[in-house]
């Protein structure tokens, strides 16, 4: 019997519609070390792609007007953005900003546990890249919230 999901996926995956496919599964591989696992070429575009970035596979495929599915850059911004937890957000980062992404926030430690920073892909997806530094309770973590927001942050 054929399983109700593919080995190795997870129960969500995202699905990314960018305004070139292939130039943006050649930056993933870049700036997060990405693995190509397969792509369905359609004509000069991609219709399908899938890769993976650590254990988790990221679809995606080029702009199709006709059928609006346009990217972030043409939609005049994302409407979502991906998280990975990455062993190193600061090296994480930087690798991000030399393949070619620009930076939205620097990595620095966060209130809820996290070391995190932000980016932005070259086809207008944000990425938070986090290392997680230490456990915190919901009780703790909404203390140190009001207190940023006593502080005006």
């Amino acid at each position: 019997m054929t399983p109700w999901k593919e080995e190795g996926y997870h129960i969500v995956t995202p699905y990314l519609t960018v305004d070139d496919a292939a130039a943006a599964i050649e930056f993933y591989k870049k700036a997060f070390g990405a693995k190509e696992i397969m792509r369905l070429p359609m004509g000069d575009k991609i219709a399908h792609a899938d890769i993976l970035i650590g254990d988790s596979h990221v679809m995606l495929s080029d702009e199709f007007p006709d059928m609006d599915k346009l990217g972030p850059n043409k939609r005049g911004g994302g409407t979502c953005s991906l998280m990975i937890y990455v062993e190193d957000s600061d090296a994480a980062f930087a690798q991000a900003v030399n393949a070619g992404a620009t930076a939205v926030r620097p990595v620095e430690d966060q209130f809820f546990g996290d070391r995190s920073g932000w980016v932005k892909d070259p086809f207008g997806h944000e990425w938070t890249l986090s290392t997680h530094i230490e456990d915190v309770s919901l009780e703790e973590m909404n203390k140190r919230m009001a207190e940023m927001m006593a502080e005006g942050a």
